[in-house]
């Protein structure tokens, strides 16, 4: 019989505070909360992604024969299609290392190269 995994995450609301914790001593509040808003709209659609992704992936009923990397795909469904670097799980295996400022600023970047509709105007 398989044991029921037990983990001690805490919850996102604790991760969220500490993050803004450390952010508060290096950076300015109003800049800041730009970067904060950031990586919770990196984060929500790069969700939103992964979930339509696995379902191209398996290619079941309509998505049979489908391309889980076609950006037509995610268009069809008004997602975001998110470049494999700027992917949250690309993001969070990277998350210790001492240039995670600069991967996040490129993962905005080629998300925005990626679709148009998000470049400022």
């Amino acid at each position: 019989m398989a044991k029921a995994k037990v983990t001690n995450e805490e919850p996102l609301e604790k991760q969220f505070w500490k993050a803004a914790g450390k952010l508060r001593k290096n950076i300015d509040a109003a800049e800041y909360k730009h970067i904060v808003q950031s990586l919770i709209f990196l984060k929500y659609i790069s969700d939103s992604f992964e979930e339509h992704f696995a379902k191209l992936q398996a290619g079941e009923d309509e998505y049979a024969g489908a391309d889980p990397e076609d950006k037509d795909e995610y268009q069809a469904e008004n997602i975001f299609f998110v470049p494999t670097d700027a992917r949250w799980s690309f993001l969070q295996s990277h998350a210790k290392q001492p240039k995670i400022g600069t991967f996040v600023d490129e993962a905005m970047d080629a998300l925005e190269k990626e679709n148009p509709s998000l470049t400022p105007i």
